[in-house]
């Protein structure tokens, strides 16, 4: 049996670990797509975010950008009733707001991808953690990512909700060494 990463230890987040964590992203609705999840994550498990994330895709028009950023104050109710998300009013503005930051990122750099990809040089960083113990929470570029990021407006982008994210799109690879996908993603 293949080893994995420790924290990869039930079906949702072994398929997660296995077919998308670390890998790296380059596709602006993608982006936004784990923008509004680590976002919607803050206080919770990933777990509970991979369960709803199927209702995510539809209460946010399949992470639609534009469509996302025209949203109103009736779509934002329609999504405080809607029970296959986080019924949290501050998560659900954000990324109704992180929609509009991003197609002004996307006029000012061309792309999304192209602004997040910055702070790391567009080069992902390659890790050699042993263990869980020794993955940070935060690191300088995630510190440098969000403090950038609520210059610009976006919420729910503390440097701990910018490393995860970092880790999801692939821009740090942080499988343990021992991990089957650490050596793949180099």
């Amino acid at each position: 049996m293949s080893k994995r990463c420790e924290w990869a230890n039930c079906k949702p987040l072994i398929e997660y670990h296995d077919n998308e964590w670390g890998q790296p992203v380059h596709d602006d609705k993608i982006l936004f797509e784990f923008l509004i999840l680590e976002g919607a994550q803050a206080g919770l498990s990933w777990k509970t975010i991979l369960m709803k994330r199927r209702g995510y895709k539809e209460a946010f028009k399949n992470f639609n950008i534009s469509k996302v950023a025209s949203f109103t104050e009736t779509e934002v109710k329609r999504l405080m009733s809607n029970p296959d998300i986080i019924r949290n009013r501050l998560k659900i503005q954000s990324a109704i707001l992180s929609a509009k930051i991003i197609l002004s990122l996307q006029e000012e750099f061309g792309s999304f991808d192209k602004y997040i990809w910055n702070f790391i040089k567009s080069k992902p960083k390659v890790n050699k953690f042993k263990n869980l113990q020794e993955v940070p929470t935060a690191t300088k570029e995630s510190k440098s990512m969000s403090k950038d990021m609520k210059k610009r407006g976006f919420t729910f982008v503390g440097p701990i909700i910018c490393y995860s994210f970092m880790q999801a799109v692939g821009m740090v690879n942080d499988h343990e060494v021992h991990c089957l996908k650490w050596k793949e993603l180099q």
